[in-house]
C-alpha cells in the first residue's frame, strides 16, 4: 500500500528508513524529518510503502522551477527488494503528479547502477537530459557523478531514428567498490568521458542493450 504522509512521526519513520538503506545515522538521513514537515506542508511528495503496517519505502519529491517534480529521494528496505515495492513508488508519485496538472517528473541517479538505470531507462521509459559530474561531492570511491533524468508522463519516449553506439557499464559497481576501489573509480571516469564526449557531439542516452550498455543516439537531421 502506498499513500500520502502527513505526520511527524511518520516523517521519523521514514528518516530512519533512509538511515538503514544509505547505512547512514538518522541524523544523516537524506532527507530529516524537519525537512519532510515543510515539504508535505507546502505541497510537495511525500509518500510511504507499506507491507502491513511495516513501512518498506518511501519517496520525497519536490517541485522545480520548470514546474517539473523534482523526486529527490526514493528507497526500499532490502528486505523488501524484487517485490514491485519501487515501481508502486513510481506509479504512485506518477499519479500523484498528473492528478495536480504536472507532466513531467525529475530525478537524478548514478550512471553506474545498472539496475538502476534498466529500471529508470527500459521499465518507466525516462530519459537522462543531463550529466553531472561529482554532483554531491566525495562519495565512496571519490565521486558521486549523476544522471538528470526526465520521465514525460504524457508521452512515450520518441522511436530511435539516427546512429547509435554504446557504452558498457560494470555489472555490479556497488560490489566492485568494495572489492576494488581504483577499479572502480576508473569505471567512474571512463563512463564520464564517454558521455560527455557523446553529449557534445549531439548524442542522447535512449534505452539500454539487454547484457546493460548505455545506447546513444544521434539525433537525424
Amino acid at each position: 500500500m502506498i499513500v500520502s504522509l502527513t505526520e511527524v512521526e511518520q516523517f521519523d519513520q521514514v528518516a530512519a528508513l533512509f538511515g538503514e538503506i544509505w547505512s547512514l545515522d538518522i541524523a544523516a538521513s537524506p532527507v530529516p524529518a524537519e525537512l519532510m514537515c515543510a515539504l508535505q506542508l507546502t505541497g510537495n511528495y511525500v509518500a510511504g510503502a507499506y507491507a502491513g503496517s511495516e513501512l518498506v519505502g518511501a519517496a520525497v519529491g519536490f517541485f522545480d522551477s520548470s514546474g517539473a517534480l523534482h523526486s529527490h529521494v526514493a528507497g526500499v528496505r532490502a528486505s523488501a527488494r524484487g517485490r514491485g515495492v519501487g515501481l508502486a513508488l513510481k506509479l504512485h508519485q506518477r499519479d500523484w503528479a498528473l492528478a495536480r496538472g504536472i507532466t513531467k517528473i525529475h530525478w537524478t541517479f548514478d550512471p553506474l547502477v545498472r539496475r538502476n538505470a534498466h529500471f529508470n531507462l527500459v521499465k518507466l521509459g525516462a530519459r537522462p537530459v543531463r550529466y553531472l559530474p561529482n554532483f554531491y561531492g566525495p562519495i565512496g570511491e571519490g565521486e558521486s557523478d549523476r544522471f538528470l533524468v526526465e520521465w514525460s508522463l504524457t508521452s512515450s519516449p520518441p522511436p530511435v531514428v539516427g546512429p547509435s553506439l554504446t557504452i558498457a557499464l560494470p555489472a555490479d559497481i556497488e560490489a566492485l567498490r568494495l572489492s576494488d576501489p581504483a577499479s572502480a573509480l576508473r569505471w567512474r571516469l571512463a563512463v564520464r568521458e564517454a558521455v560527455e564526449l557523446a553529449f557534445a557531439e549531439g548524442y542522447a542516452v535512449t534505452g539500454m542493450t539487454p547484457d546493460g550498455s548505455y545506447v546513444l543516439t544521434l539525433e537525424a537531421e
